[in-house]
């Protein structure tokens, strides 16, 4: 039983055996309802919140539609939103400023080929990835078009060179895998083959130790930790996550060599990996050595959110909890919120929804 389940009990068993006496009558005081945490949405940045939320629907017609969520302009995908700040000037994104701890966010699709071709006849850009770090690689648009390696998945820049010796290529007829979408302000959006339908379903972090970060997610959030980091695209498991926090920062942990597709040219550093989920989103971590991540607040990525059905009771069990407190509880518009701070200092709002 994860802490904010039990806290929520226990909040509610001590509600319960409370009584009130009126007029001879004794009665028991009605208890109040146990916290219930789900995620709820994405915040940007923007220097047009009206023409960046009208761009979702193109690349994602199915699911995503234009709307308005608490005064501001927005996009409804599934039961989740996705929202934007105006700011006077162009907010900074990994590729102009420090990395913060949300990498990106993105949707499934069913066949990220087919997506990928719609959004080139939309005129939309394509965020293309590294095959490889010497002088004959290439940069392509999907996972798909690197050739992987029997048995160990994504290669390293020495197999990437062994494959190619041996003819070996991808097949273009073959799951797509995943690819992105550079979007209004910079922000990155990902195009990952996975089931039949399409639906938002992720956002995609990095973290100094992926393992401690789960374990906070789960102990104050109350988020679902698979077994063996399985929230992970496609369900595909991840490394082994350690059981407590004692062994989560364990410094003998081995990361893996960089492989590719990547956008940085020398690779990309992919395990240790795993995740969490809220429901069916879920917020997958990828590894951060060596920490320095920037605080995620005025930059593209501000903030996500979750909702508690029992705000007071949430951010009293929080702060009880020893969770950093950006803003206390507030008036954000006809609903109210708090702000706190995770793992690498990422910010997440709490915002009341009854």
């Amino acid at each position: 039983m994860t802490a904010i389940i039990r806290a929520a009990l226990a909040s509610a068993l001590a509600a319960s055996a409370a009584i009130a006496v009126s007029g001879g009558a004794v009665t028991l005081a009605q208890a109040p309802a146990a916290e219930q945490i789900k995620f709820h949405h994405v915040h940007l940045n923007s220097t047009d919140p009206a023409a960046a939320a009208a761009y979702y629907p193109k690349p994602f017609a199915k699911t995503a539609t234009t709307t308005t969520f608490n005064g501001q302009p927005a996009v409804k995908t599934g039961n989740i939103y996705i929202l934007f700040n105006r700011v006077a000037t162009t907010p900074t994104n990994e590729l102009t400023g420090p990395q913060t701890s949300v990498w990106h966010f993105g949707w499934n699709t069913p066949n990220s080929r087919e997506y990928t071709a719609n959004f080139r006849k939309l005129g939309l850009t394509i965020a293309q990835m590294w095959d490889g770090s010497d002088t004959d690689a290439h940069l392509v648009d999907l996972s798909g078009d690197v050739p992987t390696v029997p048995g160990s998945g994504f290669p390293t820049q020495e197999q990437v060179l062994a494959l190619r010796a041996q003819g070996v290529r991808a097949d273009p007829n073959a799951n797509g895998g995943f690819g992105y979408l550079r979007g209004p302000d910079g922000v990155m959006i990902e195009n990952a083959q996975s089931g039949q339908a399409e639906r938002f379903n992720h956002v995609h972090m990095y973290h100094e130790h992926p393992a401690c970060a789960m374990q906070w997610y789960v102990t104050h959030l109350g988020a679902q930790m698979p077994g063996r980091g399985g929230a992970g695209r496609g369900g595909a498991p991840a490394g082994p996550v350690p059981a407590t926090s004692e062994d989560c920062t364990n410094p003998k942990t081995v990361y893996s060599p960089p492989t590719f597709p990547s956008f940085a040219k020398g690779g990309f550093v992919r395990e240790p990996s795993g995740g969490v989920n809220f429901d069916d989103i879920s917020i997958l971590v990828r590894p951060w050595p060596g920490g320095g991540l920037a605080p995620t607040r005025g930059r593209l990525y501000d903030h996500w959110a979750v909702s508690s059905n029992n705000l007071d009771v949430t951010m009293t069990r929080l702060k009880s909890e020893g969770v950093k407190v950006l803003e206390e509880i507030h008036p954000w518009g006809s609903l109210r919120a708090a702000m706190i701070e995770g793992p690498d200092r990422i910010a997440i709002e709490v915002v009341e929804v009854k």
